[in-house]
């Protein structure tokens, strides 16, 4: 038996290059507008002054952060005091401790 001699590589087309590269580019910017941050709601008004007054707490760090304290301390108030949720339906608003206190006994009880 002969082997025969392998054949010669051909040679790639600069055509076939450029569109791998030409792809990979595309995939690239693709990626970089995919995964960008996004600008905040600010940039869309301007400067402070041109944001709407129910947003107005998110024009500076001052606001936003003040904003978030007294959110925070309604949230602690809620989550630590009685209150009616609504009176017509009946529906309460309990300390989170009392809460799970009354769960717990409900649930023992049910065994």
């Amino acid at each position: 038996m002969t082997s025969s001699p392998a054949p010669a590589p051909r040679p790639v087309s600069l055509f076939v290059v450029l569109a791998i590269m030409g792809s990979f580019a595309l995939f690239l910017v693709l990626m970089y507008f995919s995964y960008r941050p996004h600008p905040s709601v600010l940039p869309a008004y301007g400067a402070a002054e041109k944001v709407p007054d129910d947003q107005a707490w998110s024009a500076t760090a001052g606001g936003r952060r003040d904003y978030l304290l007294a959110l925070r301390a309604k949230q602690d108030q809620q989550a630590t005091s009685y209150g009616w949720v609504d009176r017509k339906k009946g529906i309460v608003q309990l300390p989170i401790d009392r809460a799970m206190e009354l769960v717990v006994q409900d649930y023992n009880q049910k065994k």
